[in-house]
């Protein structure tokens, strides 16, 4: 899958519970910065059950992306965005997929939910 999105534009990827930790490709976190936002990705198993509260506590960042839970939110909190994409492969866990855009401009993000066909 990775290569897949590579072709399209330059990737970097977390890995999750059930990747090897040990894959080159993946990192535990990663942070970006674009157009002067700063954006902290992990997977989110780390917490156990992961939720905005805890991920705003722990990570630094204007945005904050999460996964583990497959279920999609998008929280506002002050100034920082917190989001889970949800899930985008088969549908798991009786959840609708989805996938998140964030599209920063001139140094604000915004974030919107795209859910999928089921």
């Amino acid at each position: 899958m990775l290569a897949a999105l590579e072709a399209i534009a330059p990737t970097q990827a977390v890995y999750g519970n059930v990747d090897d930790p040990h894959d080159p490709a993946l990192a535990r976190e990663r942070v970006v910065t674009v157009d002067g936002v700063t954006i902290h990705v992990s997977h989110g198993h780390e917490f156990g059950q992961p939720t905005p509260e805890l991920v705003a506590a722990r990570y630094v960042g204007d945005v904050l992306v999460f996964g583990h839970t497959h279920k999609a939110v998008t929280r506002r909190m002050a100034e920082r965005i917190v989001i889970n994409p949800g899930a985008a492969g088969p549908r798991r866990f009786n959840l609708r997929p989805s996938v998140a855009r964030l599209t920063i401009a001139d140094g604000r993000a915004e974030c919107e939910t795209i859910w999928l066909a089921v």
